[in-house]
C-alpha cells in the first residue's frame, strides 16, 4: 500500500477520538466524579480497599476523609510487597511492570506500578491522542509518509521475582503493538539498549538514512543526539539530514532554555513543536493547539485529580480541593489517584491553571525544586523567565544549569550560588550577573526584599562551567539519557559541591 494512503487511513482513525475528547471538554467535572467512584468500585475489595472502606464511599467528600494523602514512602512497602509477587493489594488485576524512577539525580529509586489498565487506557491512549491533536490542527500533514524517531530511556527491561521494572519508555517500548516498528525509529532492539552513548551511535546508524518526519524525546537529551547527528554527517542543519521533518513532540522539562538552540538546529518556519506532559506515575496534559505554551488536561486516562494550594501546603496533612474548585492563577499541588492503583498520590509536580473552559495548565515547577533558605521563595518558574530575559538582554545561550544555597556565616549575608553551561556566552559576565540579579528582584518580590541593601541576599555568585561539564556529571552518577534530569533548584548545597570538584 502507497504510504499516502497509509497517511489519509491512520489520520482518519485518528480523528475519530476528537469526539470523545468533546465529551470530558463539555462535562468535564461529570467525567471525574464518575471516575473516581469506578475507581474506588474496582478496588473496593483489595487490601487497600479494604483498609479504607472503600465499599461506604459514595462521594469525593467521604473519600478524602476516609484515604489519607500518600507520598511514595508511605506506599513503599505495599509496592514492594507487590514486587515479590504478592496480587490484589492496591489494585485487583495483577500488576507485573514497575516505572523505575528516581526523580532528582540523588534520590533512592521509586518502582511505581504500570497496570494493564494504566498501559493501554492512559500511556497508549495518550500516544494516540497527541497524533490525533497535533493533525487536527495540521491537516495537510504528511507524518505518516514517514518515520518518528523517538529517544527513550537508556535503561533494559530487567526481571526481579516474576515482576519487570525499567525506565517507562522501556516499559512502552516493550509494550508496544508488532506493526509500530514499522512507523518508528529506531527499531526496538536499539530502543532497550542499556549504555546509552554505544545507543546514541545505534539510533544514528540506523536513522541517518531514514524519512524521519517527527521527533519524540527530551530536549536535552534529543538536543544531544541531534548535535552528535550533525558531527557525523558533517551538515549544518537537521533539515539537510531530515528534510520532511515537521514536528518535535517534546516533555519531561521545560522547553524555554532549549528553544533557541533547536531553532538554530532546525531553521524551517512552519516546524512545529507540540509540549506533553507525562510521568512514571501517569500521562496528565497535551498541547492541543499549534504555538500554545498551555496543556490540555486529560480527564478520561484513568486518572482522578485533586489539588492542593501552594500557600497552604503542608504535604500529606495538607488539604485538597476537587477539579471544580480550582481557580486561574493559582500554583497548586498534584494529586493523583489512578488505574494503577495509586490513591490520593503527592507526585510533586506543580501546575497552575491559565483556563477553566476548557482546563489548560501550565507546568510550575516542583514541591521540592524551590529555593526558600531565606524566605525568598524562589521557583523555577521565576528563574526560568529571569533567564530568557537575560539572555535575550545580553545575547547569551544557555544550555544547563542549577542553583543551591550560600548560607549565612557570621556577619556575612547569605546568598544564591550559580553554575551554568553557556552554548554563548556573554560578553561580560557582571553584566550578566546584574541583569539576572535584577530580572529577578523585578519578577518575585520576596527575593526583591531580601536582596534591600544585601543585608540577607548577596548579589548571585556565578560559575561558568566548562563544556559538557552537566553530562560528565549525569554519566559519573549513571544518568544518562532517559528521564534523568539536571536539577534546577536546591534548598541543599549537595548538586553545587559535586559539580564544583568536577569544574576546572
Amino acid at each position: 500500500m502507497a504510504l499516502p494512503i497509509v497517511n489519509s487511513i491512520i489520520s482518519w482513525f485518528l480523528k475519530k477520538r476528537i469526539h470523545q475528547i468533546e465529551l470530558f471538554l463539555k462535562y468535564p467535572n461529570d467525567v471525574q466524579n464518575e471516575l473516581l467512584l469506578k475507581l474506588v468500585h474496582t478496588a473496593r475489595k483489595t487490601e487497600f480497599g479494604e483498609s479504607y472502606a472503600f465499599s461506604t464511599i459514595k462521594n469525593y467528600e467521604e473519600f478524602t476523609k476516609n484515604v489519607p494523602i500518600h507520598k511514595y514512602e508511605s506506599i513503599a512497602p505495599l509496592i514492594e510487597r507487590c514486587r515479590k509477587g504478592e496480587q490484589n493489594l492496591f489494585w485487583p488485576t495483577p500488576i507485573k511492570w514497575f516505572a523505575k524512577s528516581s526523580g532528582t539525580t540523588n534520590a533512592k529509586s521509586k518502582f511505581l506500578p504500570v497496570s494493564n489498565e494504566a498501559l493501554e487506557y492512559c500511556h497508549m491512549k495518550a500516544g494516540k491522542d497527541m497524533l490525533c491533536l497535533y493533525l487536527h490542527n495540521n491537516l495537510e500533514t504528511k507524518l505518516f509518509t514517514g518515520k518518528g524517531l523517538k529517544l527513550g530511556g537508556s535503561s533494559a527491561i530487567y526481571e526481579d521475582n516474576n515482576s519487570y521494572f525499567g525506565d517507562l519508555s522501556a516499559i512502552l517500548t516493550e509494550n508496544l503493538p508488532f506493526w509500530a516498528d514499522y512507523s518508528s525509529a529506531p527499531s526496538q532492539e536499539v530502543s532497550l539498549m542499556a549504555e546509552w552513548e554505544t545507543k546514541m551511535e545505534a539510533i544514528i546508524d540506523e536513522t541517518i538514512h531514514e524519512n524521519i518526519t517527527s521527533l519524540v524525546g527530551v530536549p536535552s537529551w534529543m538536543l544531544v543526539l541531534l548535535n552528535r547527528v550533525l558531527e557525523r554527517t558533517g551538515k549544518n542543519h537537521i533539515l539537510e539530514v531530515w528534510p520532511n521533518l515537521e514536528v518535535y513532540f517534546h516533555g519531561g522539562v521545560n522547553f524555554n532554555p532549549y528553544r533557541e538552540q533547536y531553532k538554530k538546529l532546525i531553521p524551517k518556519k512552519d516546524f512545529q513543536y507540540f509540549e506533553t506532559y507525562n510521568a512514571s506515575e501517569g500521562f496528565f496534559a497535551l498541547q492541543d493547539v499549534n504555538g500554545s505554551k498551555e496543556l490540555l488536561l486529560m480527564l478520561d486516562y484513568g486518572i482522578f485529580y485533586e489539588f492542593i494550594d501552594m500557600k497552604n501546603y503542608k504535604g500529606e496533612a495538607s488539604e485538597t480541593i476537587s477539579l471544580s474548585n480550582v481557580k486561574k492563577g493559582v500554583d497548586y499541588a498534584l494529586i493523583i489517584t489512578t488505574n494503577s492503583g495509586l490513591w490520593r498520590y503527592l507526585i510533586g509536580d506543580t501546575i497552575r491553571f491559565t483556563s477553566l473552559q476548557p482546563y489548560r495548565i501550565k507546568i510550575t515547577g516542583r514541591t521540592k525544586h524551590y529555593i526558600n533558605v531565606f524566605g525568598e521563595e524562589l521557583n523555577i518558574e521565576n528563574v526560568e523567565d529571569a533567564l530568557k530575559i537575560t539572555c535575550e538582554k545580553t545575547d547569551a545561550l544557555i544550555t544547563e544549569y542549577t542553583v543551591g544555597p550560600i548560607f549565612m556565616e557570621d556577619k556575612k549575608s547569605g546568598g544564591h550560588e550559580w553554575i551554568i553551561e553557556f552554548i554563548k556566552p556573554p560578553k561580560n559576565m557582571n553584566y550578566f550577573t546584574e541583569i539576572l540579579d535584577n530580572s529577578l528582584k523585578a519578577i518575585n518580590s520576596d527575593y526583591e526584599a531580601k536582596r534591600y541593601n544585601s543585608m540577607t541576599l548577596a548579589m548571585p555568585k556565578i560559575h561558568v562551567a566548562q563544556k559538557d561539564l552537566f553530562y560528565k556529571w549525569l554519566k559519573k552518577k549513571g544518568k544518562l539519557g532517559g528521564q534523568h534530569k539536571v536539577p534546577r533548584l536546591s534548598n541543599s548545597r549537595a548538586f553545587i559541591e559535586e559539580l564544583l570538584t568536577l569544574k576546572d
